[in-house]
């Protein structure tokens, strides 16, 4: 149930847990696909932050999905709770930099919204 994919001379591999018939060596599928929206995510707010000379620090980005009940199952519902620690005269620019990822630029948040509600938070530590 396993399997190494080359990704530009990355290995990543995928598996199932055991008792879905798996051996848990590495992420499902699905679940990579939440990486994938993290990370595009968290990369475009990084750069869009620099961008605006932002200092910031401990950021980082939790996810909560939820399949659907049927086959094939989907996420239905996504949850981003971005948490970071910065100025509060710069809450806003951070604002505008999870609008700015969200609206524009993160490819991987645009897909995600054509088959899931996706709902976003920001924690200011």
């Amino acid at each position: 149930m396993a399997f190494k994919t080359n990704i530009n001379g990355h290995e990543v591999l995928t598996d199932t847990t055991e008792d879905d018939g798996g051996s848990n060596s590495g992420p499902s599928p699905k679940r990579l696909m939440l990486t994938a929206l993290s990370g595009c995510t968290g990369i475009d707010i990084v750069s869009i932050l620099t961008k605006m000379k932002v200092s910031f620090s401990d950021f980082s980005i939790d996810i909560d999905a939820h399949l659907s009940k049927d086959h094939p199952k989907i996420y239905e519902h996504v949850q981003l709770t971005y948490s970071i620690r910065l100025a509060e005269g710069d809450h806003a620019k951070m604002k505008k930099a999870v609008k700015l990822s969200q609206e524009k630029y993160c490819g991987v948040y645009a897909m995600f919204n054509e088959f899931a509600k996706v709902e976003t938070t920001i924690r200011f530590l």
